[in-house]
């Protein structure tokens, strides 16, 4: 039983997505010319990592404010339901937290050869940033994730330090052309975070947790979903120029754009917990999908 709260805990469902940006970024790299295995596999790794310290540290903080209660209508997470302890969870939090910072030191490491003194230091402050980030989303007295600034958290980590990021880790060298790619992935990651806030929307205001879509409200929160998807791909076909070839690429916004007619046409928020994983799942598929066609063009 204690196998399967922990499984539950660690989201699996919030994984693939969370290595999005990482899949995008490399094969971005690949296209280039560049490649390791090795940095590709602890990429992943790492990411990975990363997403499990924010969910034991979402399960921990919501449950603590009192935010997971009956009338949330999301999945009950393991602290509130008991089947975890609130020392546990902190116990777990800080492991987790130690491995993603040993994954990312290691991961440093053997990307560090033609790397600047300056950039293997960066690279050191963003692992640190990123795990302080994945536990202050909603833990402490100044969670973040209470104040509305979730969304652009997301945007920021799971887009651009993703995505630039990882396709600087094989190639050393910057490129502005990768912010496209990168704002695509952080928009549709924040797209799935909209859908969670909306989904919770009632819940949340009640118990204090002033996302952004509470601060929109219901309506408002709409359009601007439909903003983030459609900024998202018009973002991707800039990568390539608005050319032809960039509709075959972006060929799995196809279910996006069905989701968006799904999303206006909700009145209960309950209904928005299915679209969540069509987002996830999407964003997704589109960089295995882009992973995939690169290899052929």
């Amino acid at each position: 039983m204690k196998v399967k709260s922990w499984l539950e805990a660690f989201r699996l469902r919030t994984l693939p997505l969370s290595v999005s940006g990482i899949i995008m970024g490399s094969f971005i790299a690949k296209s280039k010319g560049y490649w390791d295995s090795s940095i590709f596999i602890f990429a992943l790794l790492t990411t990975i990592l990363f997403q499990i310290v924010s969910n034991l540290a979402n399960d921990l903080g919501d449950s603590l404010k009192g935010t997971d209660n009956e009338h949330r209508i999301g999945p009950a997470r393991t602290v509130q339901k008991g089947e975890i302890s609130v020392n546990q969870m902190k116990i777990a939090v800080f492991l987790f937290s130690l491995f993603s910072l040993i994954s990312a030191g290691y991961l440093i490491f053997i990307s560090s050869n033609g790397m600047s003194q300056d950039t293997i230091y960066f690279y050191t402050a963003l692992a640190i940033a990123s795990v302080v980030a994945a536990i202050t989303y909603t833990v402490g007295k100044k969670a973040y994730g209470y104040y509305g600034f979730g969304d652009v958290f997301v945007f920021l980590f799971f887009g651009l330090v993703s995505v630039m990021g990882s396709y600087t880790l094989y190639t050393k060298v910057f490129d502005w052309i990768t912010i496209f790619p990168a704002i695509t992935i952080g928009l549709l990651s924040t797209a799935v975070l909209n859908l969670n806030n909306m989904r919770d929307q009632v819940n949340d205001k009640f118990s204090y947790k002033n996302t952004l879509v509470v601060k929109l409200g219901f309506n408002r929160a709409k359009f601007y979903h439909v903003g983030l998807i459609m900024i998202a791909l018009t973002s991707f076909l800039a990568f390539f120029n608005f050319e032809l070839k960039g509709l075959i690429f972006a060929l799995p916004f196809i279910l996006l754009l069905i989701h968006l007619k799904k999303v206006v046409q909700v009145l209960d928020p309950k209904d928005f917990d299915p679209e969540l994983k069509k987002v996830a799942l999407s964003t997704f598929l589109l960089s295995v999908f882009f992973a995939i066609v690169s290899m052929i063009y």
